[in-house]
């Protein structure tokens, strides 16, 4: 059941790299850079942007195996939630540029085989907390929860059902990602946050309106504080 959730949703949904750099001046004694492959003069170099991560803080040894797992479970299921958001922006492109309906319903039975094949091997074996996790996550990068993604392409009374199914294995569709009032939602994100800046996971933007930095101060005391 969890594999045939988590298939819908799935197919219903710059920085410069570093180079070598040439100092000129022009007539005004004003030094520029070129950087490779670009024409344009510049005064000054772009650089991504580096978020400083506070050191984490646990009271006891518990506190820090509960952080452990999430972390576990959240670097696994993460790579799913990036791919339905990147599922979600190429099939709602390539639907677009398609007017006959009947092409619209065959190119989406395309990306749903493609995903059955690909990855419903490997959904299968999530568990329910990682499914929930998994949920969230889909929140965060596409902005919309896997209730309305499957409503949006099914209809709200099959969407009610898929919801109510889900329940029975302790796992709601329209959960939410809440960082800003949910604390293990908070410690989700900073593992996200920890895992990008070490090259662990792939970045990806999320589609939500919250700033992390800002959200540190918030939980700065409590379990898995930071300071």
């Amino acid at each position: 059941m969890l594999r045939t959730l988590f298939i819908l949703f799935f197919f219903s949904f710059s920085g410069l790299f570093a180079q070598d750099s040439i100092p000129v001046e022009d007539t005004l004694q004003k030094k520029y850079m070129i950087i490779a492959g670009d024409t344009v003069p510049r005064e000054s170099i772009d650089l991504n942007e580096v978020v400083i991560l506070k050191k984490l803080h646990f009271d006891n040894l518990e506190e820090r195996k509960r952080y452990l797992i999430l972390r576990r479970k959240t670097r696994k299921v993460y790579p799913y939630a990036k791919l339905a958001s990147e599922r979600l922006v190429a099939l709602n492109a390539r639907l677009e540029g398609i007017e006959s309906r009947s092409a619209q319903r065959k190119y989406t039975k395309i990306v749903q085989d493609y995903i059955e094949k690909e990855f419903s091997a490997e959904l299968k074996k999530l568990t329910h907390t990682e499914g929930q996790i998994l949920v969230k996550l889909v929140h965060r990068q596409t902005g919309t929860t896997a209730f309305n993604l499957i409503k949006n392409l099914k209809s709200g009374w099959r969407a009610f059902w898929y919801n109510t199914t889900a329940s029975l294995f302790e796992i709601s569709l329209k959960e939410e990602f809440d960082p800003k009032n949910n604390h293990e939602d908070f410690l989700i994100e900073d593992i996200l946050q920890r895992s990008f800046v070490n090259d662990i996971l792939e970045p990806q933007a999320t589609a939500l309106d919250f700033e992390y930095v800002e959200l540190t101060d918030k939980w700065s005391a409590g379990r898995g504080r930071l300071n």
